[in-house]
């Protein structure tokens, strides 16, 4: 068993998907980039932050010690991370800046076990066709994007906005398989 320090239905999903028994445990970790950290140090760092946090709540109530995993997905424009719309004009304007475009998307896990503290980064590109304000409208008001990440949800009703993609699609939803799988047999975790 491990600790996903998150409430994410995506990521215990994607868990379960591979076979991964957990226990969801939140951590509190406020998610504020540094004023010259890249975004791909901004990720890791916040995964790690994460499974920092959970490990140390777990030591101090005395629970079994289990990996605990933490993961941050971001979606980069530009070099900007976008982050999670903080209302409906800025997650509209995310929207409308990501159309007809490509962006990447940067998710980071972290797996803190016993003294191991090991990260992983997965890097993919998505592409959006047009999307007129009427659509952006609409997908603002169906309320899936207003705590996502670029303000879309790739698995949801945006799916209909994506040309291509590239990289890892589990990845975009929010936690990189392939990437966990590694680290996860880098500790000798067995999967069900």
């Amino acid at each position: 068993m491990l600790y996903l320090a998150s409430a994410s239905p995506r990521r215990q999903e994607l868990l379960r998907q591979i076979g991964v028994a957990f226990e969801a445990l939140p951590s509190d970790v406020e998610e504020s980039r540094a004023r010259d950290e890249r975004p791909q140090d901004y990720v890791l760092r916040v995964a790690l932050d994460k499974a920092r946090a959970v490990a140390r709540t777990l030591r101090a109530r005395g629970l079994a010690t289990h990996p605990v995993l933490g993961a941050d997905t971001e979606v980069v424009l530009d070099e900007e991370v976008l982050g999670k719309p903080r209302d409906a004009n800025h997650g509209k304007d995310m929207l409308a800046r990501l159309a007809g475009r490509t962006h990447e998307v940067l998710s980071a896990v972290a797996l803190v076990h016993e003294s191991q503290e090991l990260t992983a980064l997965s890097r993919s590109t998505v592409t959006f066709g047009a999307i007129g304000q009427e659509d952006i409208a609409k997908y603002w008001d169906s309320g899936e994007p207003s705590d996502k990440a670029g303000a879309y949800a790739i698995q949801g009703r945006a799916a209909a906005f994506v040309a291509r993609i590239e990289g890892s699609y589990s990845g975009i939803v929010g936690l990189p398989l392939f990437e966990l799988t590694q680290l996860l047999t880098q500790i000798g975790y067995r999967r069900a």
